[in-house]
């Protein structure tokens, strides 16, 4: 029986659940409490992680007084183990834990903290190694701290597994094998399992429609707990319905009093926008997303490889990119090509993207257009010994962050406007940060970070760049990070996007 974890108790993307925190309205919270109940929550995931506040005091404030209004179990959500067991003392009844992985340090903090009080432990299928690609070794990660956990006495039906989603704009194979990875579990290991649903549809449009559609089919392959927003009447629908065609829903009497009412009224159109987010056809979205607004935009320019190049990039063909390069090369001169065509294009692409006209997918096939002609034009000025560089950028995710999604589309993007990229990839020690900036003499480093508790690492790193005296500004970017955050931990910039960061790269390098 899908059992839905509700997830709107997390400051992540959310402005006004961080002010929340902040002024320490804890009101504020509760009421997100009691949305999500009243749309059909079963459980709570609680999370207040925020690099400006007392995580420990306010996760204790949060669990007593949600524990005051309801009786809805919680799931205790922090990376930080004294965190996690403060909250624990004060909890009544048995917890979820959300989360361990397989990495060792992780194994030995919070494994002991589910075995002293009995709770629930969420587990995540990622280890010193990151989130493996395959559903096979995402599952060995799973069968490893299942071992662990039962020869310190944890019980089996305590172990719940998340097989992790990765957004499929990035990885599109990455949700096949991640519903794999949740079948096998259950065949394999006979575990509960656990997944963050909406993580599957950033960056794309129409999110409800794949978040809806994979909900689905993760729960015809063996989802248990669905961590989900329970205020969208179609994804807490779609659990409801598995329950009754699953015969978990007698006489479908959950089904039938939850939509009772307004199912056939236009009420439920209303709450879930199903008129404003209805899929397009295929004309619009082939207009909207694909290029030919963007074509319009740039205009024809006379020249058939100049506009060869150009439609190239705005609908993501790389041959005709490269082709078409090859010989606008024959009668331009390089820098003319970079400069007033792939540029100007990338220009109208991530204007685009940001007035929501073309999605993510997009953007990247573009940038990978423009990375091939760009590659062109490289090879041909080697010849006569010139360069198109417009200077050198160090790019990294900080100390501790595991995510670098953001960071490898930010270094495409820059690429293709002629910088040169030094990226240190993840998990990046701050010193390692301020060697390569010293030893490559950059103008510029952009440090990026996902989660909240790797704030810290930036703000550490920023301070030996500073204490190093190095003459080169810090740009960060990073879903959990602000403009007055980045100003308060000492960065000269804050970048929301990829295409942020190119504006900041013009202003340090002055082109």
């Amino acid at each position: 029986r899908p059992t839905i974890i509700g997830e709107r108790i997390n400051p992540t993307g959310k402005k006004r659940f961080k002010e929340a925190l902040v002024e320490g309205d804890i009101d504020y919270i509760l009421g997100q409490a009691v949305e999500q109940i009243d749309g059909g929550a079963d459980l709570l995931d609680v999370n207040v992680g925020h690099p400006e506040i007392d995580e420990k005091e306010m996760m204790v404030k949060v669990i007593k007084a949600l524990q005051g209004i309801t009786d809805t179990p919680l799931q205790i959500d922090s990376t930080k183990p004294d965190v996690l067991e403060a909250a624990l003392r004060v909890y009544a009844g048995k917890p979820i834990i959300n989360s361990a992985n397989g990495e060792e340090k992780s194994l030995k903090a919070v494994l002991p903290l589910a075995k002293k009080y009995g709770a629930n432990l969420v587990c995540l299928t990622l280890d010193e190694g990151g989130i493996p690609k395959k559903a096979e070794q995402r599952v060995e990660i799973a069968k490893k701290i299942l071992d662990r956990a039962l020869e310190i006495g944890i019980p089996k039906e305590d172990i719940i597994i998340d097989c992790l989603v990765l957004t499929v704009s990035a990885e599109q194979d990455g949700a096949v094998e991640t519903l794999k990875a949740v079948r096998m579990v259950k065949e394999q290991l006979g575990l509960k399992t656990v997944l963050g649903v909406s993580n599957i549809s950033f960056g794309l449009p129409n999110r409800e429609m794949i978040n809806t559609t994979f909900l689905a089919m993760a729960i015809e392959n063996g989802l248990d707990l669905p961590i989900m927003n329970p205020n969208n009447v179609s994804m807490t629908g779609t659990v409801l319905a598995s329950r009754v065609l699953k015969c978990h829903d007698e006489n479908s009497m959950e089904f039938i009093e939850f939509f009772n009412g307004f199912v056939k009224t236009d009420k439920l159109v209303k709450k879930n926008e199903v008129l404003s987010n209805a899929p397009v056809t295929d004309k619009k979205m082939r207009k909207g997303a694909s290029g030919s607004d963007a074509s319009d935009s740039a205009g024809g320019s006379g020249d058939v490889d100049v506009d060869a190049l150009n439609n190239a990039i705005f609908k993501g063909l790389k041959g005709e990119g490269k082709n078409a390069t090859a010989r606008l090369l024959e009668k331009m001169d390089s820098l003319d090509i970079v400069n007033n065509i792939l540029i100007p294009a990338l220009d109208v692409v991530g204007e685009n993207f940001e007035k929501g006209k073309t999605f993510l997918p997009q953007l990247i096939l573009s940038a990978d257009v423009a990375k091939v002609a760009f590659d062109v034009i490289k090879d041909g000025m080697v010849k006569d010994d010139s360069s198109v560089s417009n200077g050198k950028i160090v790019l990294a995710t900080v100390k501790g962050d595991i995510h670098d999604i953001g960071k490898n589309i930010v270094k495409v993007i820059l690429e293709n406007y002629g910088y040169e990229i030094i990226d240190l990839g993840k998990d990046v020690e701050p010193s390692l940060v301020v060697d390569a900036a010293r030893e490559h003499d950059v103008r510029l480093v952009g440090l990026s970070a996902l989660m909240t508790t790797t704030l810290p690492s930036m703000e550490k790193t920023i301070k030996l760049i500073r204490e190093a005296g190095l003459n080169c500004k810090v740009v960060v970017g990073g879903a959990v990070l602000t403009p007055e955050y980045a100003e308060k931990i000492g960065a000269d910039y804050y970048a929301k996007d990829a295409k942020e960061s190119v504006d900041v790269a013009k202003i340090v390098y002055g082109n």
